[in-house]
């Protein structure tokens, strides 16, 4: 309800304004959907170009400041002039241009050639000085950037208040977006993009202008992997890389670099990952030393000076440096992932691209920038020809140029005149009007003719270029070449693959005691202490479960948990929780990590990996086979080892031999053996298929096994002294359900 002002301003509703009621969504899309576009599209996602518009802005003004080739000028007459195009205040300006200068430590190819104290990207405590006391130019870089700017390479708009023009976008000669690292977070959607290798990026932009079919697996191998101005090692996993390069999402590990002084026994980072910070591994270091977790380290402090970052850690007398790197790339930021959002604005569209089809996008828009530069050229040469023609026709008779302009009785008459006698268009006329008496001689007139056939030869190519697709591509290829010679570094991010570096293993040895384990056929464990079972010893289990495993054994053992799709999973007595018998224990799946299908069907406990034990497994077909318990010991801390076992045929049942017994193999068709377990060969490979033990027919398969011979003393004639052999038909059998 509308409301009004009484004489006393007292503010009251009026009893005939209409009220409207508005749907949720249309207030959304009326007032905020407008913030939200002009967040995303003018302020947090970059364009193909590789900028953000404060970016843009900044970098422009100083071109425009003839900064690209005069001295340094102070900080505050950048932002200053900076703020005729963006309007966001001095202090986000600046920050801004921080972060694009050489002593912030940012980029591989900074854009601004600094003086003065800019902060490091590597600290949150190291503050940048004012504006006014430091001072700041281009980098000789940017005129990669601004290469035919001015020949209508891009599109140029008003500023905010209409009173200068800005450029929509950069010509950049290179896929800056690809080479400078970008973050921004707008609202429902964010980016992130990791730095390349300029000479890599250069080789795959040109790979794509050859072969616009190039895929993500020919991209891995030309642009090899993110490279950081801050260095480190990025370790290398190629399913990680390649899911990134497809679709622009996905992340990787990076560790720092560092170096061991054996005279002063400590160990010196030197590079530290991109995404952390100094201060936060110093924090996490100094917790973990108050907290007695990081015995091996004496002192933690930053030696950071002119020569570069250093963080060093002074070691007690006998650690083992690299062991103790180990512990601190597991527990700490000096090991961190990098997550990839490859964002970008496509003609003021979002999308998320993997690395070829950026790639693409900016091949496409350089073809057109390079098209407009040409075009302008080509309008600057045809110009410049027409004017020299015109000036070619007076070479004939200058006397008689002359004679006109002197026997002309009015100035505005000398063109006129001058198109007359010789036949020239106004321009022409023009432009030989102005031509200085001194110039009018032959010497003069005969070098600006000879012109004419370099700026015939000069258009001809130039239509070539425009006119040919191949001829244009070629001409890209060459400046990205020219681009990567000149610019193109060595990589500082270093390459580490996978199996070079070793994982920390945690050192903790359980406390060790006698418990009773308890596993069931639902795939139920139980760990229940001595004193807990002492007076009840009945075990609690699901309706419909039955107990497998029933026995005494120590909270160091060993656990080997088989699955139903040929896994084993590794784990110990002591990662479960100590319980009751009343209690149905842990699923075994869901604790391990189990696939979502996948069920446990039995467990071997051991305290080492003996000679003398074998584990058993039959299958459905009737085949059965004997594997070491050695064959499933690793030295690694492996969780989960695939092939544990043949998936020809599904299995049936698993037992432990750690001496020769009897147990019977029961078919679908009420047909059933019994033999001894030496009868079985050994196979040194966990994935044999084994040997047929039972003979089956047609359509027949093996339904059970089991080592509780009770169940079958009334049966006759089970024993089978070789194998294979068939089976005897069961009087009195119930399966087990």
């Amino acid at each position: 309800m509308a409301r009004k002002k009484t004489k006393n301003q007292e503010v009251l509703p009026e009893a005939d304004a209409p009220v409207r009621d508005q749907l949720i969504t249309e207030t959304i899309e009326t007032n905020y959907m407008p913030y939200v576009m002009s967040v995303i599209i003018s302020r947090a996602i970059p364009e193909i170009d590789g900028f953000k518009p404060a970016h843009r802005k900044l970098l422009y003004t100083m071109y425009k400041m003839g900064l690209l080739t005069g001295r340094r000028t102070k900080s505050t007459n950048v932002v200053g002039q900076t703020m005729r195009l963006n309007p966001h205040g001095d202090a986000a300006i600046y920050e801004t241009m921080v972060r694009l200068t050489r002593d912030h430590e940012a980029l591989l190819h900074p854009f601004i050639d600094s003086k003065g104290t800019f902060g490091k990207q590597y600290s949150t405590d190291m503050a940048y000085a004012a504006a006014r006391y430091t001072e700041v130019k281009l980098d000789p870089f940017c005129s990669e950037l601004f290469a035919g700017i001015d020949e209508n390479a891009v599109d140029m708009i008003d500023n905010y208040d209409g009173s200068m023009l800005e450029p929509v976008l950069f010509p950049t000669t290179f896929p800056n977006i690809l080479v400078t690292p970008n973050k921004g977070i707008a609202v429902g959607m964010a980016s992130n993009i990791c730095s390349f290798n300029l000479a890599e990026v250069c080789n795959g932009a040109i790979e794509v202008l050859k072969d616009p079919t190039v895929d993500a697996d020919r991209m891995l191998e030309i642009v090899k992997a993110p490279d950081f101005a801050g260095g480190a090692n990025l370790i290398y996993n190629r399913d990680a890389l390649l899911e990134i390069y497809r679709t622009g999402t996905g992340s990787f590990r990076m560790r720092a670099r560092y170096v061991y002084d054996k005279d002063a026994n400590c160990i010196d980072v030197i590079e530290i990952p991109y995404s952390t910070s100094l201060e936060l591994i110093i924090k996490k270091i100094v917790d973990m030393i108050k907290e007695g977790k990081l015995k091996e380290v004496v002192d933690v402090r930053d030696e950071i000076d002119i020569s570069g970052f250093k963080l060093t850690l002074d070691l007690r007398k006998g650690v083992d440096p690299d062991q103790l790197m180990t512990k601190l790339f597991k527990c700490t930021p000096l090991e961190d992932s990098f997550s990839c959002n490859f964002n970008v604005l496509i003609n003021k569209v979002p999308k998320t691209m993997g690395i070829v089809d950026i790639l693409k996008e900016w091949c496409a828009f350089r073809t057109e920038t390079v098209r407009r530069i040409l075009t302008f050229e080509l309008g600057k040469l045809r110009d410049r020809l027409h004017l020299l023609l015109g000036l070619g026709k007076i070479l004939l008779d200058i006397d008689k140029a002359i004679k006109i302009i002197r026997e002309t009785k009015q100035e505005k008459e000398v063109v006129p005149n001058l198109m007359a006698g010789f036949g020239i268009d106004e321009i022409q006329a023009e432009f030989i009007a102005e031509i200085k008496l001194r110039h009018l001689n032959r010497e003069y007139i005969l070098n600006k003719v000879k012109e004419i056939e370099d700026l015939q030869k000069k258009i001809a190519e130039t239509e070539h270029l425009l006119s040919n697709e191949k001829a244009l591509k070629k001409y890209i290829i060459k400046q990205l070449e020219e681009v990567r010679d000149k610019y193109g570094a060595a990589r500082k991010t270093k390459i580490v693959y996978e199996h070079e570096i070793d994982e920390y293993v945690e050192d903790s040895t359980p406390e060790n005691y006698p418990v009773h384990i308890v596993f069931s056929a639902h795939g139920y464990f139980k760990k229940i202490t001595m004193q807990s079972l002492r007076g009840n010893d009945e075990q609690s289990v699901k309706e419909g479960d039955r107990i497998l495993l029933n026995k005494d054994a120590e909270n160091a053992d060993e656990l080997l948990f088989f699955s139903d799709k040929g896994k084993c999973y590794k784990s110990r007595v002591a990662d479960f929780d100590n319980t009751k018998a009343s209690a149905l224990g842990e699923y075994v799946a869901a604790k391990l990590g189990f696939d979502q299908d996948e069920r446990c069907i039995y467990v071997i406990d051991l305290k080492e990996y003996s000679e003398k034990t074998n584990v058993i497994f039959v299958f459905e077909n009737g085949k059965g086979v004997k594997v070491p318990l050695s064959a499933y010991e690793t030295k690694g801390p492996r969780k989960r080892l695939t092939g544990a076992y043949s998936t020809v045929s599904p299995v049936v049942g698993i037992l432990r031999e750690d001496k020769p017994f009897d147990f019977v193999i029961v078919s679908s068709d009420s047909k059933a053996i019994q033999i001894s377990s030496a009868l079985i060969p050994v196979k040194a490979t966990r994935s044999a298929a084994g040997v047929t033990v039972l003979s089956l027919k047609k359509n027949a398969k093996v339904l059970e096994i089991s080592d509780d011979l009770s169940r079958f003393n009334n049966e006759k004639s089970l024993k089978k002294i070789k194998i294979p052999a068939s089976g005897v038909t069961l009087t009195d059998y119930k399966p087990v359900e």
